[in-house]
């Protein structure tokens, strides 16, 4: 059975950063591509970034919306997938989810790709 479960979510101003985590088991961790996706009130759930596994040697993919400020990381040690987030904004508010599939590079970013999914992190980040 695949879980995924998220950390690090709270309430932020503006400008801040945090970390958000997603732990999952060794089986996972190894065998399925791990994405960051978010959904905020009254929208639709949207990519975020990943890093590639399973053959993807490695490469980070990220929405135009989060370049330059968050980064896609995993931990082997621990089996988990961060997110780093610098520079919030406003706009960053949404719960975050952490999911995991075997995506197509062309599908790697959309959700349809991804079979399991987190129970997602609260993130709000305040003017």
């Amino acid at each position: 059975q695949v879980q995924l479960v998220e950390s690090g979510g709270g309430l932020v101003q503006a400008g801040e950063s945090l970390i958000l985590s997603c732990s999952t088991s060794t089986n996972t961790f190894n065998e399925y591509n791990l994405a960051w996706f978010r959904q905020a009130p009254g929208k639709e759930r949207e990519f975020v970034g990943t890093i590639r596994s399973r053959g993807g040697g490695g490469r980070s993919y990220y929405a135009d919306s989060v370049k330059g400020r968050f980064t896609v990381s995993r931990d082997r040690t621990k089996n988990t997938l961060n997110l780093q987030m610098n520079s919030l904004r406003v706009e960053d508010t949404a719960v975050y989810y952490c999911a995991a599939g075997v995506p197509i590079l062309s599908a790697i970013e959309s959700s349809r790709a991804y079979r399991y999914w987190g129970q997602g992190t609260q993130v709000t980040v305040s003017s």
